[in-house]
């Protein structure tokens, strides 16, 4: 049994079981899989689920803890596999890279990473990392990776004490671990510039493409047996007599077709791709089988000839005699076919352009690589892979479609972040420094925690710690803030009806933080692992959110008396324990959980729980607007519109959908945002919406429209709640018989949108 951690970091349970799961998957996978690229991805895993396996067993891994490994502070950076479970392996550990020994072989120390620790702690090389400082060219992949730079910078600005106490805490674990930079070419590009992949990981994805096996067997069959199904028909037309194949021998025919049948089996042998020709069914097979049988000396028979005689006519129907004006251009056309490149082909000649820009930045122009190679346009993916890598402002990718969900947003935000929570620092090299570490630090995978313990966070590193007595710059904090709102609205606006992924909350909240803005921004929980409990910033987003939501359709809809959200007690909420109460207590009996029933907990029933603080709390959309002062440009009534585009495209694809649940739930989700939009929009903005959403329903497939007028007829009911029903000055409880059954993604007994004919 597990607790989700207080940022939302999912997983299975901390378990040996689950472990020894996971290393009988990736060991099978290792063993029988057919494409060795896989196989070698599954040894790895398998490598590293016997680490996690082993020290669980023998107690060197604590799964759940902030400190999983024996002897590592939390600081370390952990190599963590699925579910958060560390292996036991530090991420800055391992064998030296060869740029580590080359620098030990250039300051004449043995190649040790305690003995290069050492040298760069003398004159020389503390000279050698301010020159690092000076030039910024250098990259930190791990944030351990920064800790060296951060010594060098404290002793040249003078903090002789800060740079003594951080050397004194890393000092127990320089031999294990690396604490020097990567030498880079170049400085880091500017923070505002953002990109999926770089150049480097575009040029690698391009020239690791490989041959489809379907186009290969297409030109096989057009190259190789297309040919030979050409010199089969013709040794078969030469027995031709009065429109009968099969009607006479002309002499040496015999050894023609035995010297053919011989080339065909050379031809079986090194051709594998197309199988078409094995097919009984085929002309081919039909000709080359009734070729087998002539050079044996077996007479045909009836069904034989019969068989012999329709191949041999719809051969000729279809392409005409071998030789004949009309067969010739056939083949020339199939011909320019076969000679077409294919995407793989084409794929690496975009490779080897990409290949000439900077390995470890974007792409600032990628139109220019996907010019046509040698006459022949670049295929649509590798358009979409060269893409990727485009180099721009988070806006602009947005606009081309580069960034096309949340989830991608979240996972560029961190280059962005870095860069602002620099702003705090005046020096332009500690600024590099901070944001080259930050960038390293969003890579740190989150550990499985029990308990709601928080992750570890940028300014628990030793180093960054040492850092913070020099924050000098003014204004720092109104940059990170305006970026916390830039952010945030670029996420409603460019993926309305979609919730804000847990690592774009996690950099909301980072910038928050640095900006000192103290909102209560929570994460989506685990239905999985989820125990009952809620931390204290879930009750104070809910008291948010009443303050946003008394009187709105969103409150009717859903059934909320905000007073009674107002009314919770602040700190740790929990269903059952020393913390029952609050938020938890109350989510649970809206969700009708019989909470001191036997045997309450299960997934479905923690999903309805969880998906109820959601509700409550609006899952950070009232903080963001009320909290943070989140605005669309163009308002919120156009966000709503979009959000329930996005509830019936979902619905409509229900019909047939091999797992419905989790489209269902998104669907809810999406559903949940229109109501806020509504709720937070201008007076008319809901009549308006009824109607353009009415319209957009109807012209919908019937089974849609019975799924979809049940959401339009809930919002109608919480619109026209009469005042009288309502038992509380501020909230307002909406009686099920008054709004028909509202959509939630979760459910217990079979969800309704489910069982809607």
């Amino acid at each position: 049994m597990t607790h989700q951690g207080d940022d939302g970091t999912t997983g299975v349970g901390a378990s040996s079981g689950y472990a020894a799961a996971q290393l009988t998957t990736a060991f099978v996978t290792a063993l029988t899989h057919e494409d060795p690229a896989v196989r070698t991805r599954a040894e790895h895993r398998a490598r590293q689920w016997g680490k996690v396996l082993s020290g669980m067993l023998t107690g060197t891994l604590r799964i759940g803890s902030r400190t999983p490994v024996e002897g590592l502070p939390a600081w370390v950076t952990p190599t963590v596999v699925r579910g958060g479970f560390a292996t036991g392996d530090p991420a800055a550990g391992g064998p030296l890279e060869p740029d580590e020994v080359a620098t030990a072989a250039a300051a004449g120390v043995p190649a040790t990473r305690l003995d290069l620790f050492r040298h760069h702690l003398g004159p020389a090389g503390l000279a050698d990392l301010a020159a690092l400082l000076d030039a910024g060219t250098y990259r930190v992949t791990v944030p351990e990776e920064a800790v060296l730079l951060t010594v060098a910078w404290l002793v040249d600005a003078g903090d002789v004490a800060g740079a003594q106490t951080l050397v004194t805490t890393v000092a127990p674990f320089a031999d294990r671990l690396r604490f020097l930079p990567r030498p880079a070419a170049r400085p880091a590009p500017a923070p505002e510039v953002v990109w999926r992949a770089t150049a480097g990981e575009t040029a690698a994805t391009l020239r690791a493409r490989r041959p489809n096996p379907r186009v290969e067997a297409m030109r096989e069959a057009l190259e190789v047996w297309a040919p030979f199904g050409d010199d089969l028909l013709t040794l078969w037309l030469e027995t031709v007599d009065g429109g009968r194949v099969a009607a006479l021998v002309p002499d040496g025919w015999g050894d023609r077709a035995a010297a053919l049948l011989d080339r065909y089996r050379a031809l079986a042998a090194e051709h594998r791709l197309c199988r078409k020709h094995l097919n009984p069914k085929e002309n081919l097979a039909t000709l080359r089988s009734a070729l087998v049988g002539a050079v044996e000396g077996h007479p045909l028979t009836a069904r034989d000839r019969g068989r012999l005689q329709t191949a041999v006519d719809g051969m000729l129907a279809k392409r005409g005699v071998p030789g004949t004006d009309r067969h010739a251009t056939l083949r020339e056309v199939q011909a320019g076919v076969v000679a077409l490149p294919t995407h793989d082909v084409l794929a690496r000649a975009v490779a080897d352009r990409v290949r000439e820009h900077p390995a470890d930045t974007g792409i600032y122009a990628p139109d220019a690589l996907l010019a046509p190679v040698d006459g022949h346009p670049v295929p649509a993916g590798v358009e979409r892979t060269v893409r990727r890598s485009t180099a721009a402002t988070v806006e602009r990718l947005v606009a081309l479609g580069v960034v096309p969900s949340s989830e991608v947003l979240a996972g560029l935000v961190p280059q962005i972040t870095a860069g602002v929570l620099a702003e705090s620092w005046t020096d332009p090299r500690l600024r590099t420094l901070v944001a080259a570490a930050y960038g390293a630090f969003r890579h740190r995978r989150s550990l499985l925690l029990l308990d709601l313990a928080r992750q570890v966070g940028f300014g628990e590193l030793p180093w960054v710690a040492a850092l913070a007595p020099h924050r000098t710059a003014g204004g720092a904090a109104d940059v990170q803030r305006r970026t916390a709102v830039r952010v945030a609205g670029l996420a409603l606006t460019a993926f309305p009806g979609t919730i804000l992924p847990n690592p774009l909350v996690a950099e909301l909240d980072t910038l928050l933080r640095a900006a000192g803005v103290d909102l209560p921004l929570t994460e989506e929980l685990a239905a999985d692992i989820f125990m009952g409990a809620f931390s204290a910033k879930f009750s104070r987003a809910a008291k948010l959110a009443a303050e946003v939501l008394a009187g709105t359709p969103y409150a009717r809809y859903y059934g909320i008396d905000t007073d009674a959200l107002l009314a919770l007690s602040d700190g740790v909420s929990a269903v059952r324990g020393p913390h029952r109460g609050g938020l938890a207590l109350l989510a649970a009996q809206r969700a009708g959980v019989d909470v001191d029933g036997r045997g309450w907990w299960s997934v479905a029933t923690n999903g309805t729980v969880v998906e109820q603080a959601q509700v409550l709390t609006t899952h950070n959309l009232a903080a963001l607007v009320a909290g943070l002062g989140v605005r669309p440009e163009n308002g919120w009534e156009p966000l709503a519109q979009e959000a329930f585009g996005r509830v019936v495209t979902l619905v409509g694809r229900l019909p047939g959908d091999k797992r419905p649940l989790p489209t269902v739930k998104d669907a809810a989700y999406a559903w949940r945002q229109t109501l806020f939009f509504l709720s937070v929009s201008p007076a008319g903005a809901t009549d308006r919406f009824l109607d353009l959403a009415g319209s957009q329903v109807a012209a919908r497939p019937d089974v849609d429209r019975r799924r979809l007028l049940p959401l339009l007829a809930g919002l109608r009911g919480a619109r026209s709640a009469p005042a009288h029903d309502e038992p509380h000055r501020r909230g307002v409880r909406v009686t099920r018989a008054a709004i028909p059954e509202r959509f939630l993604g979760w459910s217990t007994d079979g969800h309704w949108m489910l069982r809607t004919p």
